[in-house]
């Protein structure tokens, strides 16, 4: 499938980790290295909800290298004959440098205006529910980026532009503190989970 939407299943959208410019816990603006796991699940994640490509987008070159050594395995190394289906989700993954590099990608390869989310665990003041989203999502004819910071979260600089922003995942308890990784799977389960 290459943009098309079908019954039943998303129509084109993207996720991006965002590595730079996230925050820190004292709210200065870093980069944050790069997770293996996030590389993993949230792949697994994207393929399991109809993501059209997942990007991780870090400005530094030896993280950059880290993140084409961990694809190459499992989209053409031992990894890939010994997993194929984890090769399946890879095959969806690609790494950048910058986040407008990540959205003129979409815009390539989905032809069309790309609105951009943000996500946060203290995004609450306008801010759209999964189910608003999806409905829009649905009926408008744009692609959706929906970007999820690492770190303490988003710098404001990417708040800032944002077209939307998500509703933040909250539980029962008032610890909020979630893994990126945990809150990607979950707001995609909300977004288009049978």
């Amino acid at each position: 499938m290459t943009g098309e939407a079908r019954a039943g299943y998303p129509p084109p959208y993207y996720l991006v980790l965002l590595h730079f410019p996230v925050c820190n816990k004292n709210g200065d603006v870093v980069t944050t290295a790069v997770a293996n796991m996030d590389v993993h699940d949230i792949a697994r994640a994207a393929r399991t909800y109809g993501v059209q490509r997942y990007y991780i987008v870090t400005p530094l070159a030896a993280q950059v290298r880290l993140v084409e050594k961990i694809l190459a395995h499992w989209q053409e190394g031992y990894g890939a004959e010994f997993n194929p289906s984890r090769r399946e989700a890879f095959q969806r993954v690609d790494v950048k440098t910058a986040l407008d590099d990540a959205l003129e990608d979409m815009a390539r390869r989905s032809g069309k205006r790309v609105r951009l989310v943000v996500t946060g665990a203290g995004l609450s003041n306008n801010a759209l529910s999964c189910e608003t989203l999806r409905d829009m999502m649905l009926r408008e004819e744009d692609a959706y980026a929906l970007v999820f910071g690492t770190g303490w979260g988003l710098a404001a600089e990417v708040l800032d532009r944002a077209d939307y922003r998500l509703a933040a995942v909250k539980g029962v308890s008032d610890y909020n503190h979630l893994s990126v990784r945990s809150a990607v799977s979950i707001v995609l389960d909300r977004l288009w989970g049978r």
